[in-house]
């Protein structure tokens, strides 16, 4: 009930302030499991893929988001829940594993859900290596990820700043990558990185960013 109150009314404020750039929507399945795999530039990454998304994406968020007391703390519960995110404690050990059963559970009851495979955000604005993690959702789920490109996020709410700003924003959906039968007989590992890999290399496509070969730590702070 709170996500269909809150989309109904979200998405339309937002594109009529912020006008973004939206290609290729329609690749994006209807109905139906399927992984929105993007690069990651900035906080506000995880409220522009849902704004444009006909269909509700599950994104998972610090679980500090809902957590909070007092009027604020609601606020904040009733906005990052209407976007359709779920909490998930990162400074628990388990939490990356736990992130993936989550993930599952979305897939597994037909949802989208979103993922970040670099990790985190990109601090210089090149894209860092892919994680496996989306690949395994996709190999054990066997559904399609459709892979995102975002541009110019990283402006719209940059690093430290507390309030989102008017910027230019691109979003880019490309062609689902569907692994279902590819990787029979292949070692799970390496099933897992070479899609991982392709995934990344259709993401590059879409955003236009620099490979930075290497993963990307989280700083502390973040």
């Amino acid at each position: 009930m709170l996500y269909g109150a809150a989309h109904a009314v979200i998405p339309p404020v937002v594109k009529t302030i912020w006008r973004p750039d939206v290609r290729g929507l329609d690749r994006v399945p209807d109905v139906g499991p399927v992984i929105l795999a993007s690069n990651h530039l900035s906080f506000a990454d995880s409220v522009v893929i849902p704004v444009v998304v006909p269909r509700k994406v599950v994104f998972l968020a610090k679980a500090d988001y809902f957590t909070g007391s007092g009027v604020r703390g609601a606020l904040s519960r009733a906005w990052f829940g209407g976007l359709g995110m779920l909490p998930v404690d990162r400074d628990d050990t388990k939490a990356a594993m736990d992130s993936l059963d989550t993930a599952l559970e979305v897939l597994g009851k037909g949802e989208a859900f979103g993922i970040y495979p670099e990790g985190t955000r990109s601090r210089d604005g090149r894209l860092y290596r892919g994680r496996t993690g989306v690949a395994h959702l996709a190999l054990t789920a066997g559904c399609p990820v459709v892979p995102v490109g975002l541009r110019g996020t990283q402006n719209l709410q940059p690093v430290g700043a507390r309030l989102p700003r008017l910027a230019k924003v691109t979003i880019s959906f490309g062609e689902p990558i569907d692994f279902r039968g590819r990787f029979d007989g292949t070692a799970p590992g390496r099933a897992r990185r070479e899609a991982t890999d392709e995934i990344m290399a259709a993401i590059q496509e879409l955003s236009g960013q620099e490979l930075a070969g290497v993963y990307n730590d989280r700083p502390p702070d973040l």
